[in-house]
This record gives structure tokens, C-alpha cells and sequence, in this order.
């Protein structure tokens, strides 16, 4: 890549991007480049950092249910391990392939990077359709899958944890499969555990305690009264119900939510505790009646302080960015803006906290749970939780100082952030010929 450093340095981020929107990861891709050229990034270096370190696919013959063998196929992708041992999800989705592990891996490293957590970024995943599966058939993909990779996890080398169709159950099964290998428990080589395995408390919520977090951080910095503030939340999952709720007890007032049947709107704010009882009951909101009907188009064009987006990707893009009346935007899910978005919001002025940030509440509690593990001493979820938010702050500031200094979005400074520090430690620990 040649880095025309002088033409992007006056606008760093109206950069002509490409003409038709990116998949999330093209779209990181554009966002690390930038980055690349305001650190002057030497080629080699900049090589070296995109380039994940190792990739294996394995094939992982099950016996179903009726008797039938299939095969399914799985992936591990270590990023990189030059901050310490690589951290990163494991999902079990129909249409999973090597490219988006590929990115979500390169995603983990900046993520533990701005955090300042010691490890390095991996993603991992298995080729099914978790919701036409039986518990015995989840039970044997995982365990064939993680002695697949008995020679790549490990509490040391390489430390897994659920994501997009997995969960705690599926931790317990990886941590007993690989511990009855080794012949002694080991409660630190996965993170994301039941409670009564190692788990630490505190990390269900963790994300959505992040995200709240660093949302009335940024009010405050914007000079907002979180107390008299309004806030649209899209997505209603773990992250999105949990962001709400810890919104709505420092005070805000929830005016929008959505899940997959759509937007709910109520001016004078919704009742958070009821909805998120209705969702647990019905398993979707549809028929909520806290709030008038909206499309999800609707939700996110709604006049508020603070807009977060935490269902899928892609969901603010070059076609609707223009019409966001939001004055803070806290990524709670990865992705959710395309790099054709960027440019709008920076001239609408709207702050834009990135998904790498906003959303790293969840692999600081990981971190925790994995020193827990590795102590062998638990901590209670009050220390958990300042320890958390401690960690967001000073992680919000850094992003915040950086995107001063350089004059760029949160955005472009956190990837920044994240950059220069791997490749610091890169050029300090020397290339091993």
C-alpha cells in the first residue's frame, strides 16, 4: 500500500472512500489505512499488522441424533500475540467463513489494545445453524472442535470466549474438554463461564455497563445532564436491554427502543424494567404497549441526546447518516456504521464513540475473569464493576486526547491508539528471524 500521507493528512476522514457500502470489515479496513497514514506506518509494519499471525480450519465429523455422520467445518484465527496471549469469540453461525473471522480476529487486537489489556486478538467459530440443532449435537460439534484444538487454546497461548450462538454452557463444555485432556482443571483457558466454574460476576452485563459507561462519559464531556437526557436504543439483546437499563438508573430517559419486530417510541419515556420483563415473557417485544410503533428507520432518525445502535452491523450507512438528530452515537454493537457514514456525521458534528471502545466492557470483564481464574481468587461484583469502569475511563480519555491531538474523529483516534501501541511493542520485541 503507498501512503500518500500529505494528500489524507488535511482530511483525514473525507477521504473518498468507495462508492457502494462496505461489509463491516472492508469498512475497518478503510478506518486501520487512515490510521496507517497519519502514523506514517512503515509498509512493513503496516503488513506485518493486517496480516493475522496464524489461521486453522479443521473438519469436525459428528454423529447426529439419527445416526448420521456430518461434517461441519471450524476456524481459529490468532490476529495477533505480541500484547500477550490472543482473546477472542467463538460463534456458531450458518454463514460463517475465514474473511469475517479474518477481521473480527484483527477487531479484538485493536479492542484489547485501547483497553490496555495484555492480550493479543483472536476469533474463532464453527459453520452451523445453532437453532437446528439438538443439545447433544451442540454438545459433540464443541467437543470435537475443541480437540481440534488442543494445540492452539490454551491459558497461556490462546483464551476463547462466547459469542454469536454460543454461551456459557457451550464455555463449560470447551474448558471440561480441554481440561480432561490435560488431565487437571483449568478454569483460564476460556472466559464467559458459569459463575459456579470460574465465571466471574459481573460479566453478562459487562458490555452493556461499558456502553453506559462511556455514554455518560461523553455527556458529561459534552456538558449533557444525563438526568436530563433522552436516549434511543436499537436492539434489545443482552447489550441493548442492559445499556437501557443502566441508562434509565443514572437517570436518562429511554425514549426509543427496538428489536427485530421493530421501534417502540414514548416522548415521556419508556418503563425499561417492564419491557425488558415483556421481552423475557413474549420473547420478542411485539405487542408491547410502553411505546407507539415505529419502523427502525424511524427509531434511529429520532430527535436525542444519545443514539445507540446495538443490534446488527451496517444499520447507519452514506444513505441515512444525514438524517441522525442524535448528538452522541455509542456503538453497542460491532460495526454498526459503514465508513461511508463517517464523513456525514463528523460534518453534522454528532460524537461517535466506535464499537471498539464503546463495546469492550465485555473482554475487560474476560480479562478479569481470566486473572480470577488464574489466582484462583474471586472477586465480588462491586470491585468488578468499578475496576470496569475505571478501565472505560481511562480508555475514553486516551481515545478522547488522541482525537484532539490529531484533530480526527473518536473514531480514527482509537484506531490510532490501538496502532501505534501494537506497533510499538512490535518494534521493541524485534522481528525473531
Amino acid at each position: 500500500m503507498a501512503h500518500n500521507h500529505s494528500e489524507l493528512h488535511g482530511n483525514n476522514e473525507s477521504v473518498l472512500l468507495k462508492k457502494t457500502e462496505e461489509n463491516p470489515f472492508e469498512s475497518m479496513m478503510q478506518r486501520f489505512d487512515i490510521a496507517a497514514d497519519i502514523l506514517k506506518l512503515d509498509k512493513g509494519v503496516y503488513d506485518y499488522l493486517k496480516t493475522p499471525a496464524r489461521q486453522y480450519i479443521v473438519s469436525i465429523p459428528i454423529q447426529m441424533d439419527n445416526g448420521q455422520v456430518e461434517v461441519f467445518e471450524g476456524y481459529r484465527v490468532i490476529h495477533n500475540d505480541i500484547l500477550g496471549p490472543s482473546k477472542g469469540g467463538i460463534r456458531y453461525s450458518p454463514d460463517l467463513d475465514l474473511t469475517e473471522v479474518k477481521a473480527l480476529a484483527a477487531w479484538m487486537t485493536w479492542k484489547c489494545a485501547i483497553l490496555n489489556i495484555p492480550f493479543g486478538g483472536a476469533k474463532g467459530g464453527v459453520k452451523c445453524d445453532p437453532t437446528k440443532l439438538t443439545k447433544g449435537e451442540l454438545e459433540r460439534i464443541t467437543r470435537r472442535y475443541t480437540a481440534s484444538m488442543m494445540d492452539v487454546f490454551g491459558e497461556e497461548k490462546d483464551i476463547p470466549a462466547p459469542d454469536m450462538g454460543t454461551n456459557e454452557q457451550t464455555m463449560a463444555w470447551i474448558m471440561d474438554t480441554y481440561s480432561m485432556h490435560i488431565r487437571h482443571t483449568e478454569t483460564a483457558v476460556v472466559t464467559g463461564k458459569p459463575i459456579i466454574l470460574g465465571g466471574s460476576e459481573g460479566r453478562k452485563e459487562a458490555t452493556g455497563r461499558g456502553v453506559m459507561q462511556v455514554s455518560v462519559t461523553a455527556m458529561n464531556k459534552l456538558g449533557i445532564d444525563p438526568t436530563k437526557s433522552n436516549v434511543v436504543v436499537q436492539g434489545f439483546g443482552n447489550v441493548g436491554s442492559i445499556s437501557a437499563k443502566l441508562l434509565a438508573e443514572q437517570g436518562c430517559k429511554i425514549i426509543g427502543i427496538s428489536d427485530v419486530t421493530g421501534g417502540y417510541y414514548n416522548k415521556n419515556g419508556i418503563d425499561i424494567n417492564n419491557a425488558i420483563e415483556y421481552a423475557e415473557k413474549n420473547k420478542t417485544l411485539n405487542g408491547f404497549t410502553g411505546g407507539d410503533k415505529l419502523t427502525q428507520e424511524e427509531l434511529l432518525e429520532l430527535e436525542c441526546d444519545v443514539l445507540i445502535p446495538a443490534a446488527k452491523e451496517d444499520q447507519i450507512t452514506g444513505k441515512n447518516a444525514s438524517k441522525i438528530k442524535a448528538k452522541i452515537i455509542t456503538e453497542g454493537a460491532n460495526g454498526p456504521t459503514t465508513a461511508l457514514a463517517d464523513p456525514i456525521l463528523k460534518e453534522k458534528g454528532i460524537l461517535v464513540i466506535p464499537d471498539i471502545l464503546a463495546n469492550a466492557g465485555g473482554v475487560t470483564v474476560s480479562y478479569f475473569e481470566w486473572v480470577q481464574d488464574r489466582v484462583g481468587y474471586y472477586w465480588t461484583l462491586d470491585r468488578v464493576n468499578r475496576r470496569l469502569q475505571r478501565m472505560m475511563r481511562i480508555a475514553f480519555d486516551s481515545v478522547f486526547e488522541t482525537s484532539v491531538k490529531y484533530n480526527v474523529t473518536l473514531r480514527i483516534a482509537a484506531y490510532i491508539l490501538a496502532i501505534d501501541k501494537v506497533a510499538k511493542s512490535l518494534k521493541l520485541r524485534g522481528i525473531y528471524a
